[in-house]
């Protein structure tokens, strides 16, 4: 476990933390909370979430420049979380297939609250999508501007712009969504004509660009990022209706002791720099930094084991649960639920014991963390996966049959 040089866990705050030997989230035991629903279980704690919105909307206020705010329902479509987040009033929905329109409607959203931008568009997706009216459509591809064209000639679109650049979280190249390799995201500046041309066939009106360039990007990124919307924006000069602005989402979290938290005024001044004076609206589909440190995953220890120099303490959930931290090689930061003593005796250095926190999937890539210093850890020991808001139940799977899972949403 790695403490600051002030004394205070690196994912510490005042929501998430031990109270005595107990760790905390929302002001609720964690060990209680798995007692009394059993593991594997999500807990989300909604004002993390309302938190992380309002620091977002805070950011975006101060550079006077008209903007809106969309979730990405993808990282976390637990029903209670979106009727929360719609009785906010402080975010739409961005939403990537028709199932998830839908599921923002039943969750209280109107059509006009949600942004849809998908790729590989079927004409059935098409049809469930315009049937709501007032929605905004961001077109992913020429054959997308086609389809909608055939069907809804003279709407108001938007068009997804690849700008061959990508940023993401560390040297992840898969969180990029665009780059060196050519990706299937977006329209490409040598497809820009005949896009717009297509648009014009059939009385398009092009009022937005959007683009969406990686995930989980952090300060020390802001100038790659910036020079992305400037490459944007340069690509976007030909379109003469344009009044908006979609920026995606990406926004990152720190995963370990080194990384920083985003500094959102940063981020701010540098849309700040780009679409001063320019009369356009912005908009943001945040879903990791809204969802992501606002859960925690709960699991059971079923067994604790050396084999051979390696001791494994295997739980009761694996990749099938929460596929980024083996899929995309973000760490993950397991905490013991309840301290086997005085918070600073368990974790004195020489208290510490090495662990490699492994799965009940049967295969081999279904480990969580290797060689993991933490105190003891014992069977039927609860531990906490924190940064599980985001991307975790939302893919999950039944693979081997292990995907049962609860959620749980703390007010």
């Amino acid at each position: 476990m790695e403490i600051s040089p002030s004394g205070s866990f690196w994912w510490e705050r005042e929501d998430l933390s031990y109270h005595g030997n107990s760790l905390f989230l929302a002001g609720r035991d964690l060990e209680q909370i798995a007692q009394e629903l059993g593991t594997p279980l999500f807990v989300y704690s909604a004002q993390r979430v309302r938190q992380n919105i309002t620091r977002i909307r805070t950011a975006l206020d101060k550079t006077g420049i008209p903007f809106s705010l969309f979730y990405a329902m993808k990282a976390n479509r637990f029903t209670p979380l979106l009727t929360f987040l719609k009785s906010t009033g402080l975010c739409g929905i961005d939403a990537c297939s028709p199932e998830e329109v839908l599921h923002a409607r039943s969750c209280g959203f109107d059509a006009n609250e949600i942004s849809y931008t998908a790729c590989s568009v079927s004409p059935a997706d098409l049809a469930v999508v315009l049937r709501q009216k007032g929605i905004l459509i961001n077109c992913d591809s020429i054959s997308m501007i086609r389809k909608i064209g055939e069907v809804c000639p003279g709407m108001e679109i938007g068009i997804r712009l690849n700008p061959s650049m990508g940023v993401g979280y560390g040297s992840v190249s898969v969180l990029r969504y665009s780059g060196d390799k050519t990706s299937k995201f977006g329209i490409y500046a040598e497809q820009l004509d005949e896009a717009l041309s297509t648009a014009r066939k059939y009385n398009l009106s092009v009022v937005r660009i959007h683009f969406h360039t990686g995930c989980g990007y952090l300060s020390s990124q802001l100038d790659a990022w910036n020079k992305i919307i400037g490459t944007c924006l340069d690509m976007a000069k030909g379109i003469d209706k344009l009044r908006e602005v979609n920026l995606g989402g990406g926004l990152g979290l720190p995963h370990t002791s080194l990384d920083k938290p985003m500094d959102l005024d940063a981020w701010a001044a540098v849309i700040a720099s780009n679409f001063s004076g320019r009369g356009l609206a912005v908009q943001v589909e945040p879903g990791d930094y809204i969802a992501k440190d606002g859960g925690v995953l709960l699991l059971t220890v079923n067994t604790v084991e050396t084999k051979k120099n390696t001791t494994f303490a295997g739980v009761n959930g694996g990749f099938n649960l929460a596929v980024e931290p083996f899929y995309y090689s973000l760490p993950c930061e397991p905490l013991v639920c309840t301290l086997r003593g005085d918070i600073a005796d368990v974790f004195a250095a020489d208290a510490q014991k090495s662990y490699s926190i492994c799965g009940n999937i049967n295969e081999a890539l279904d480990v969580w963390m290797e060689n993991k210093s933490m105190p003891e850890i014992r069977e039927g020991d609860t531990l906490a996966m924190i940064n599980a808001g985001g991307y975790a139940s939302a893919m999950s799977s039944n693979h081997c049959m292990r995907g049962v899972f609860r959620e749980c949403l703390l007010p």
